[in-house]
């Protein structure tokens, strides 16, 4: 049996391609948790994104499947130790998004350190300030990056040319210094850290890895860039730091009042993240550091190409 169901809406590589290695795809990209649990076990396959939650529930129910195919990085709403138990491979594509990320985090930075959407405003507004605008070079600085793998990697090679010292930190990664980072230990990122950019999977262990007693160990007051889950920074924290001057500035792309399908904000408005919208020293993007035209390709090839190694026609 070689159908797949695909939950959510993606990029038609997908379906092309796995039709031609002898698949039958359907797309159900609004059916509901209870509907899908009604058909899944008919599939061999599913290719998900995060609108739905592959937890015990609903993986009982797949007699059948033999892989989940995640369209990104994070596999939170995968139970992955409970799928494996059941034989189905588990399957991501960060090596799609990558670069995306690399080039948005080195975004956000390069703004933050320079103003950038502060005195854009203020000149929409007839406003021209310079010296209060005045900005930071990175050349000089040390970046401390947490999470060594597709995405810190590719952060770390963006940053080759400015002369800074890149400085990582990997729990789960040994031996991995190249000419674009050295490997470090955290206590080593307290010291030095100018910037630091967060590139975890969430997981139980990073779940607010970032609070108030982890910000307090950094010597300097430093720029800190989340492109990683919303949920590894605990905002109250970050905004009394933010308050006090601990954190110079914040980059984030993600946010903690994110929906699980990463689409939508929570319905209301908590007074942390007012406070992130009308801070000057805070960029805000809707997880996006990985959404380019390039990358929709990319992320669906990959996936495709793994599909086809684990289970050749």
């Amino acid at each position: 049996m070689r159908k797949v169901l695909l939950i959510d809406t993606v990029h038609p590589i997908i379906p092309t391609q796995l039709t031609e290695s002898g698949y039958h795809c359907d797309l159900f990209s609004t059916l509901d948790r209870t509907g899908i649990m009604q058909i899944i076990g008919d599939y061999s396959g599913v290719v998900i994104r995060s609108r739905i939650l592959m937890d015990k529930e609903i993986l009982d129910q797949a007699v059948n499947l033999k892989f989940i195919a995640r369209v990104g990085a994070g596999m939170e709403n995968i139970d992955v130790e409970y799928a494996a138990g059941k034989g189905i491979l588990c399957l991501n594509s960060p090596e799609g998004n990558r670069d995306a990320v690399g080039e948005h985090a080195l975004g956000m930075l390069l703004s933050i350190m320079n103003h950038m959407n502060r005195a854009d405003r203020q000149v929409r507004n007839g406003v021209w300030i310079r010296e209060g605008n005045r900005g930071t070079e990175i050349k000089g600085k040390t970046m401390g990056i947490i999470g060594y793998g597709n995405m810190g990697s590719a952060f770390a090679q963006r940053l080759k040319g400015f002369e800074t010292e890149v400085i990582s930190y990997d729990k789960y990664k040994k031996g991995y210094s190249d000419g674009n980072t050295r490997e470090a230990t955290l206590d080593e990122l307290f010291e030095a850290c100018d910037i630091l950019s967060l590139h975890v999977p969430l997981t139980p262990e990073t779940h607010y890895m970032v609070n108030a007693r982890f910000l307090d160990r950094f010597r300097k007051p430093l720029f800190l860039i989340n492109t990683s889950r919303g949920p590894v920074v605990k905002t109250t924290d970050l905004v009394s730091h933010l308050q006090s001057g601990k954190v110079k500035a914040a980059a984030l792309d993600v946010l903690e009042y994110e929906d699980n399908s990463f689409e939508t904000l929570s319905a209301t408005l908590p007074e942390d993240l007012k406070y992130l919208m009308q801070a000057d020293n805070v960029i805000l993007t809707p997880h996006i550091a990985g959404w380019t035209t390039e990358s929709n390709i990319k992320l669906a090839q990959v996936l495709v190409d793994k599909i086809r190694r684990a289970f050749p026609r």
